[in-house]
C-alpha cells in the first residue's frame, strides 16, 4: 500500500454495507461472474485454506505445511480464475457445477482507521451431476476502506466440512 493510500481517510462502513459487499461477492461467485469477483481484491491479498494438520488443529504457515489453497496474492487467484474460464486445468468441474452461497454471523472483529477485520460462516450447496454436495465453514477477511469500494487484502478460509469426495476450488467456498 502507498503512503498516498494511507494519508486518504477511510470511509466507515455499517454493518448492512459490510453485509452488502459480502453477498455482492458470493453472488459474482453463484453467477460466474469470475471477472466481477476478481475486483473484490486487493493485488497483494493472500488466499489461503489451511488444512486440518488432526482434528482440533489446522496448519498455521501456509508456505511450509499443508494448505488446500493457497495464493500469496491476487495473480494467483486470477490465474485459478484464467484457468476455470479457458478449461485449462484437470481440477476444473465440467460443466462448472451451480452453487449457491449463503452467509451468516458476519461480526466485525476489529477496525482501524484503514481496514476492517470481521469474520463470518458460509454454507455453500453445489449442484453437478445430478448430485448436490455442501459445504461449510468460517472465513477470516481483513478489508482495505480506503480507496472508492472495499477491497479484501486477506482471505482465510477454514473448511469445516474436509471430508471431501472431489477437487474443492474456489467457487466452493
Amino acid at each position: 500500500m502507498n503512503t498516498a493510500t494511507l494519508d486518504r481517510p477511510a470511509k466507515t462502513l455499517t454493518h448492512a454495507e459490510i453485509a452488502a459487499f459480502l453477498y455482492s461477492e458470493a453472488r459474482a461467485l453463484d453467477d460466474r461472474d469470475w471477472d466481477t469477483w476478481l475486483t473484490f481484491y486487493h493485488k497483494d491479498c493472500p488466499f489461503w485454506m489451511p488444512t486440518w494438520d488432526d482434528e482440533d488443529k489446522l496448519t498455521e504457515d501456509p508456505l511450509n505445511e499443508m494448505s488446500l489453497i493457497y495464493y500469496p496474492n491476487r495473480s494467483g487467484i486470477e490465474d485459478r480464475v484464467f484457468r476455470i474460464k479457458t478449461d485449462r486445468s484437470s481440477a476444473t468441474s465440467l460443466p462448472e457445477p451451480r452453487t449457491n452461497h449463503n452467509l451468516s454471523n458476519i461480526e466485525v472483529l476489529s477496525e482501524s482507521d484503514t481496514t476492517i477485520n470481521l469474520r463470518f460462516n458460509w454454507f455453500t450447496l453445489t449442484y453437478r451431476y445430478g448430485t448436490t454436495d455442501q459445504h461449510w465453514g468460517t472465513s477470516f477477511y481483513t478489508i482495505d476502506t480506503t480507496g472508492p469500494k472495499p477491497l479484501i487484502t486477506s482471505k482465510k478460509v477454514i473448511l469445516k466440512n474436509d471430508q471431501i469426495h472431489h477437487v474443492i476450488d474456489i467457487y466452493h467456498i
